[in-house]
């Protein structure tokens, strides 16, 4: 099977923003992004986002145009924010994001009414019904179709660290789950989600689809559901492993660490460097750390089997990358990381109010709509929450 990936303009930017609608008295969700997305549809035609529905009704999908920088994707994210406020403010909606949802039941929520949806629940049944997630999904520009599967196994090293800046789903179904991203490990039980397959080249990824089309596992490419894939109708890599971030300024911040690990990667590769490549068994094992205790995990970074706290080696990462950043024009955004850093991930940050509250989880419902709705901005530090 040939498939072709489409031509990008190097280390490119564009954003995926999967945001929960809720009830402004009761903070559960409300299966209203139809209605939404349908009173948007005109004003937002000739705009560089777009605002989309999901699997289920109670989401709609941000997605900014092609930036050449981290800002201008944000940015664009901020507008698509603005637009969407015009439909959900007057209808009493909030909007707010985490990886779950801290008390709402799945049997409650109502599957979008397209095809391809119904045909995945009709296959996954109780686990397809379960995808109560929300995420985010950074696209990076790759100028040469042999660059992307070396990245994407060099990427796989940092999935961890991406995994538990952006970990926010520690409550489930109204329990709390001990995880720091429970999504992480429910979004894999679908078929072809989990962690990239180790393929050395195009050709292998190829032949890939070519026995999973064959054999019926799916239709066509945007089947694949790794926690990092090429995305060939648009030229780029594609991370997915992340929680859904809670406020702007993360968003910003882990969307350039991606840009920023993948030009340094793209770089070496321009020297004639191997990149290193964990063992597949050293990167389940991390994405399993990263899950279970977020910014506490400690992680094996190389193939000797080192092993550092992800905070210490995130800090060591950032100080490495920082004038790469500063190229990018992405430091100010790239500046982020030492807040989620120091002030917390949201997990924690939710884990906090439900302690304050005696584990009430519409307190925490609540902190994540004001987070969302009264946070900062992308100019404005972590801190001012």
């Amino acid at each position: 099977m040939t498939v072709n990936f489409a031509p990008s303009r190097r280390s490119t930017v564009g954003v995926e923003w999967e945001l929960m609608l809720a009830d402004g008295a009761t903070g559960d969700l409300v299966p209203r992004a139809p209605e939404v997305i349908e009173s948007l549809s005109e004003h937002t035609a000739p705009e560089r986002f777009t605002v989309t529905g999901e699997l289920l009704t109670n989401t709609i999908e941000l997605t900014s145009g092609v930036g050449l920088t981290v800002e201008a994707a944000i940015d664009d994210i901020a507008d698509a924010i603005s637009a969407v406020r015009t439909a959900t403010d007057p209808a009493g909606i909030e909007l707010l994001c985490a990886g779950s949802h801290p008390f709402a039941q799945w049997y409650d929520q109502k599957v979008t009414d397209k095809t391809r949806y119904h045909s995945l629940i009709e296959r996954t049944q109780w686990w397809g019904r379960n995808m109560m997630i929300w995420g985010i999904h950074v696209h990076i520009g790759v100028e040469d179709v042999t660059k992307v599967f070396p990245l994407i196994g060099a990427l796989s090293a940092y999935l961890p660290h991406l995994q538990a800046l952006s970990a926010s789903s520690p409550f489930w179904a109204g329990e709390r789950t001990g995880y720091a991203s429970n999504r992480a490990l429910v979004f894999q039980q679908l078929p072809t989600a989990g962690l990239p397959w180790q393929l050395s080249d195009w050709a292998g990824y190829e032949g890939y689809l070519e026995d999973m089309v064959r054999t019926g596992v799916m239709a066509d490419a945007t089947e694949v559901r790794w926690d990092i894939r090429p995305a060939p109708k648009w030229g780029t890599i594609e991370i997915r492993a992340c929680d859904g971030m809670s406020t702007l300024p993360e968003l910003a911040a882990v969307a350039a660490l991606t840009q920023v690990l993948v030009e340094d990667f793209s770089r070496r590769l321009d020297d004639g460097e191997d990149l290193e490549v964990l063992q597949p068994w050293f990167v389940r094992e991390n994405k399993w750390r990263a899950a279970r205790y977020g910014m506490d995990a400690e992680v094996i970074v190389d193939r000797s089997g080192r092993q550092e706290p992800v905070a210490d080696h995130l800090r060591e990462t950032i100080d490495r990358l920082s004038e790469t950043a500063d190229e990018l024009k992405c430091a100010g955004e790239f500046a982020g990381l030492h807040s989620i850093l120091s002030q917390g991930a949201s997990y924690e940050r939710q884990l906090a109010v439900a302690g304050a509250a005696d584990g009430d989880l519409r307190a925490v419902v609540a902190h994540l709509i004001r987070e969302f709705r009264a946070g900062p901005s992308r100019r404005e530090p972590l801190s001012a929450l």
